[in-house]
């Protein structure tokens, strides 16, 4: 039977797997890692709202009752489009029909150097760091000499006023100020300093003006600093340098731009500058047309003319798309016609009970929007046991104000001077940042 190998088992791919259920063909699914992710959510371990068991499974239970589907544990490192081959190290996995749904990578707009001060989320490792930072933060705060330094570790700032950055912050603000309350005797967690950077002039840039405004009132409610038209010039173990101004922090999380997959320089294929794949209009690449690249990986004028956005719903669509161009292709059929993306909306939430919500002319804020969002992504998780236990989770946040998941795990760099602040300590008072 026809092979069709995918490379990468997010949503595009998966999604695409699981359109070839009843088609004659061989389906090898590749991924570097052996689980599933709900991305949307993964702030949520970050924050210590969520574990990553309730966000993410095993990528084979999703293809335990389809018989024509084999999932691989590897790295691509290479395709060899001659042979028709992908290369896993010393390993070559041919194929008949190649997707390519690879997923993105943190960007750092060509200064890497700043990645180890700045971590980003994309993965169930990147949000264990990040919440063993955040908790750590608090207890380096406790244990200050003086109240420079507490000032110090009790200020986060987050670079990006995208979705991900919107709810980070949220969260963290919503963590410093009732997740943390009473039990903390040298600080008070709640005058802890959340700073979202951005560098355009508003946030959640993709949603109507209206709703960036009152996510950005929210935010400021819950005491985040909202700072825009403010360009990041330089990361360091001190902080951040902005718009000629530095801020001190020990805690800077990156949620301001990603990059493709190199899939690009496997392809030797023509790439825009975040090394998206530019695909034709059956989402296959030129001159290769039994290669496909969607999700992340891809860059596609599917939105009436426009760029498909990076969401979760426009990579499954892409991926169930594919997978019906393979089909009919097998089935020698006609093809269906060029790709569309139908677009379903987009949400962010900001704290409790605030949200925004854009559904074409509908545009929800508030509490509403709070629920809708709450629904759409219990919803979307893979798995009943996932939705049962992520929305019990929710329940027992929003009575008790508590997070359960508050583990500090992995290697904890520990203070070179086993100096104690007294419970007396002085505050954190605010140190200006020029607008």
């Amino acid at each position: 039977m026809p092979r069709v190998l995918i490379v990468g088992g997010g949503f595009a791919g998966v999604a695409t797997a699981k359109a070839l259920r009843n088609t004659s063909c061989r389906v090898t699914l590749i991924d570097q890692r052996n689980y599933y992710l709900f991305q949307p959510l993964l702030y949520q371990v970050a924050t210590a709202g969520l574990s990553p068991a309730d966000i993410a499974g095993p990528i084979r239970g999703l293809f335990r009752d389809q018989p024509n589907v084999r999932v691989v544990l590897g790295a691509v490192t290479d395709v060899d489009v001659g042979t028709r081959e992908v290369i896993i190290r010393d390993v070559r996995v041919p194929y008949d029909y190649l997707v390519i749904a690879a997923g993105a990578r943190h960007s750092y707009f060509g200064h890497d150097e700043w990645a180890p001060f700045a971590p980003g989320l994309k993965q169930i490792d990147d949000a264990i760091s990040i919440r063993s930072r955040l908790l750590f933060a608090f207890e380096q705060a406790e244990n200050a000499e003086s109240a420079a330094v507490q000032r110090e570790m009790l200020t986060f700032v987050i670079v990006g006023g995208g979705p991900t950055g919107v709810e980070l912050a949220g969260a963290i603000a919503e963590l410093a100020h009732h997740g943390l309350a009473h039990e903390f005797r040298a600080i008070d967690p709640s005058k802890a300093r959340v700073i979202l950077m951005q560098a355009g002039p508003r946030i959640l840039p993709t949603f109507p003006e209206s709703l960036s405004r009152r996510a950005a009132a929210a935010l400021t409610t819950l005491g985040v600093e909202v700072v825009t038209d403010s360009a990041v010039e330089r990361i360091d173990d001190q902080g951040v340098v902005v718009s000629g101004c530095r801020v001190a922090a020990r805690s800077v999380f990156w949620a301001a731009g990603v990059m493709a997959s190199p899939a690009a320089q496997w392809l030797k294929a023509e790439a825009d500058r975040a090394g998206r794949v530019k695909v034709v209009k059956d989402l296959s690449v030129p001159g290769l047309p039994n290669v496909f690249a969607i999700g992340d990986t891809a860059l596609s004028n599917g939105w009436n003319g426009n760029p498909v956005p990076g969401l979760a719903s426009a990579a499954k669509q892409q991926g169930c798309y594919v997978a019906s161009v393979i089909k009919a292709r097998i089935e020698r059929r006609p093809p269906p016609a060029p790709f569309r993306y139908r677009h379903a909306g987009s949400l962010a939430t900001v704290g409790r009970k605030a949200a925004v919500a854009e559904f074409g002319r509908l545009r929800l804020f508030g509490a509403p929007a709070w629920w809708v969002w709450g629904l759409v992504h219990v919803l979307f998780l893979s798995g009943m046991r996932n939705r049962m236990v992520v929305a019990l989770e929710w329940f027992w946040a929003y009575l008790t104000y508590r997070p359960s998941t508050r583990l500090i795990t992995g290697e904890i760099p520990m203070p070179t001077r086993s100096t104690f602040a007294p419970s007396t300590a002085g505050s954190p008072s605010r140190v200006a940042v020029r607008r």
